[in-house]
């Protein structure tokens, strides 16, 4: 019973917080600008593309919290999702670019004749989403399935996540891979004929992302609970002792392993019409550490944790840089070493503590 997923209180909160979540486009939409109701689009944008990261910090946990598989590549998934349907919405541009032309300006600039032959059908959304879905997860499967089977695992398969996410920065950053270079794919004009600065497709687009999030947050609920979910956990807590009484962890990890980068690449996939601009950046190490700290400081193993951390850092990042742009980087580092030295839970552990405390006074 999906009742039985969560906590009752804990479902109350989910839902007061989604109904928030659903009211924000409201308020957006019907009420003018100096109205106390009305919620600015830049609010709304902002919240938007937290959810993305929320998705994306959800779809680390899920593999880091429950298998014990740190990722310092899921950056790249992100982004793959996020070029996959930045191919349609620069198709979808139309003759609307600067140089009026069949080809994105990008190709025009850096004199293309024609599409690569991977450009082909990329004006079709339901391709591109088919893309968004297959891309991540076949390279997961592939890489998983070696690294997994060569029995990589710690430290060392966090290297090479880390070496993989640098490796396709580097190949992207390239102009003649069709990617846009440097300054990857902007100046998108519409969604599936909507505008994309059309208020009303901005509101839809965050519900989608909203929708999302929260189905992601339930399906990995309903996982880590389940009879597969408690494998999971053996391979987390004692792989040996699982492969003593007849599992074969390899099957296991593959399966949570291209599942957590399908779910990062829809996060990618969301962000990107919302944002306006993917480029190769969004595949540097630094992203996918940051994903890791967005999970540790809300409370890895635990899902809504990370959910929490991503719009706990993000915020204090978008406040920071704002305030002090020269200080982001001490102050992420000094939120990380706060949390491995004394909270070693995240936001969550403490909470719980707190009102373990309480019920006992």
């Amino acid at each position: 019973m999906i009742s039985q997923l969560f906590p009752r209180t804990t479902w109350i909160a989910i839902l007061m917080l989604a109904g928030v979540g659903m009211l924000m486009p409201v308020f957006n939409l019907s009420f003018p600008d100096g109205h106390p109701l009305h919620i600015s689009s830049y609010v709304l944008g902002i919240v938007a593309k937290f959810m993305c990261y929320a998705l994306a910090a959800l779809a680390l946990d899920l593999v880091w919290g429950y298998t014990d598989i740190l990722s310092l590549g899921h950056g790249v998934f992100f982004a793959l999702g996020a070029y996959a349907h930045g191919m349609y919405l620069m198709r979808a541009i139309g003759h609307d670019g600067v140089y009026q032309s069949d080809l994105p300006d990008f190709m025009v600039f850096l004199d293309w004749k024609t599409y690569p032959w991977y450009w082909a059908m990329t004006d079709s959304f339901l391709y591109c989403m088919a893309l968004v879905i297959l891309v991540p997860g076949i390279l997961a499967f592939v890489f998983g399935f070696f690294a997994f089977r060569s029995r990589i695992k710690g430290v060392y398969f966090s290297i090479i996540t880390q070496a993989m996410t640098y490796a396709f920065m580097l190949l992207f950053f390239r102009n003649d891979t069709g990617f846009g270079g440097n300054n990857g794919f902007t100046d998108f004009k519409r969604l599936l004929g909507f505008s994309l600065t059309a208020p009303a497709t901005k509101a839809v687009l965050f519900l989608m992302t909203l929708c999302c999030l929260v189905s992601a947050l339930v399906l990995c609920r309903w996982i880590v609970t389940s009879k597969l979910g408690r494998v999971l956990q053996g391979v987390r807590d004692s792989e040996s002792r699982l492969m003593f009484i007849g599992y074969n962890p390899l099957w296991f990890k593959l399966f949570v392993w291209t599942l957590s980068a399908v779910l990062c690449s829809i996060a990618g996939a969301l962000y990107v019409p919302q944002v306006g601009i993917i480029n190769p950046s969004e595949m540097s190490p630094a992203n996918s550490i940051e994903m890791v700290i967005w999970a540790a400081v809300g409370g890895r193993g635990t899902l809504l944790g990370p959910i929490i951390g991503a719009f706990t850092v993000n915020g204090l990042k978008s406040w920071f840089t704002a305030a002090f742009p020269d200080l982001w980087l001490y102050a992420l580092g000094l939120l990380f070493i706060i949390v491995t030295l004394f909270m070693q839970q995240g936001i969550l552990g403490v909470l719980a503590k707190l009102k373990k405390a309480t019920e006992v006074a």
